[in-house]
């Protein structure tokens, strides 16, 4: 593939005195590093920048107990534009505060291959490494760009890592032949995320996004090509999508379409994100503010006792539709991530 130009960091100009009353904060790290960023391209209020990025591998470093020690974001921000998406707040580390930015500025990371092939040196064996937790690795951007399939490519020249992809576009079934090279000599694994198979629904909540049927036929794709792939029901939406019956039939489909797991857990608001979600709420679920006051009034994180009528279903679904294999080694798939992940995070509510 061929690469976007570096461009240089520049330093900020300074003010004479007499303006210094003017003078804007100077900016530092990813945000001095977005600033320089060209403009590659506009389309329906989305614009394209590159991201002179000086690393690619980073360490999870969250309180939280995660199924993961390493995370890879090809892009920061994304245009799926899903309205209860937990990522809005990473922009504010290049200074933008306004949370519609992350869906309407996107970053492009350069050089992805060669950084990523200069610090996989730090991954020590049984460490697992997610790629797609803050913005999705096959959004619109990567149809263009292909960062995303230049790091499988990368992955593929490597053995002995554990990789799981997590990303809810059918794009990737673009990417067949490079991932299944990939999986001969590393763990690797999909996760499909489909919160409702209602059209409409998705349609409204992850306005951008493809459409659930694409995404299950992602699945089945992948599952036939041997790829060890399941499905994130993430998040659960209270009130929305988390009718039993809905979620059975989600379930009971991607069981039929070959998937061999699935995992959930409850939206988390995160103040950027409440934001954007709550005057959605108001707008299209008028009946369910004063539920979603009550429930999310001051904290982020749900009630423990919804997660834990969320985990029960969820063990139960599992068990029904015989999604709970976790010896399929030979189809290739990081041990951490993330189907122990569920019960194990399920305990964070």
């Amino acid at each position: 593939m061929s690469y976007l130009p570096l461009l240089p960091v520049v330093d900020d100009p300074v003010e004479p005195q007499a303006n210094a009353h003017l003078e804007k904060p100077r900016l530092v790290g990813i945000a001095r590093l977005a600033s320089t960023g060209a403009s590659l391209r506009e389309g329906h209020k989305v614009e394209y920048f590159t991201l002179p990025a000086k690393s690619l591998l980073n360490r999870c470093v969250s309180k939280r107990q995660m199924p993961f020690t390493w995370t890879i974001n090809p892009y920061r921000g994304c245009e799926f534009g899903c309205r209860y998406c937990y990522a809005r707040y990473t922009h504010e580390f290049m200074e933008m505060r306004d949370g519609m930015e992350f869906e309407q500025k996107i970053y492009v990371k350069q050089h992805a291959a060669e950084l990523l092939r200069q610090e996989l040196r730090q991954v020590k064996p049984g460490e697992s490494i997610a790629l797609g937790t803050a913005t999705d690795p096959y959004q619109p951007a990567e149809r263009r760009y292909e960062v995303t399939r230049a790091i499988l490519e990368e992955f593929a020249r490597h053995r002995g890592f554990e990789l799981g992809i997590v990303s809810k576009s059918n794009m990737i079934t673009r990417d067949l032949d490079v991932l299944a090279e990939a999986a001969k000599q590393n763990r690797v694994s999909v996760h499909i995320t489909i919160t409702t198979l209602n059209t409409e629904l998705a349609r409204i909540l992850e306005p951008r996004a493809p459409r659930p049927d694409l995404r299950l036929a992602a699945v089945r794709a992948l599952s036939d090509a041997g790829i060890r792939v399941g499905i994130s029901c993430s998040p659960v939406v209270p009130g929305i999508t988390d009718a039993p019956a809905d979620m059975e039939a989600l379930i009971r489909a991607a069981a039929e379409a070959g998937a061999d797991h699935v995992f959930a857990n409850p939206l988390f608001l995160k103040p950027c994100s409440a934001a954007i979600f709550l005057p959605f709420i108001e707008q299209n679920f008028p009946h369910l503010v004063e539920n979603y006051r009550q429930r999310y009034q001051g904290r982020s994180f749900i009630a423990k006792a919804y997660g834990k009528r969320l985990a029960d279903l969820i063990v139960r679904m599992r068990a029904k539709y015989k999604l709970t294999s976790r010896d399929r080694v030979s189809r290739g798939y990081a041990q951490k991530w993330p189907v122990e992940a569920f019960d194990q995070q399920m305990k964070l509510f």
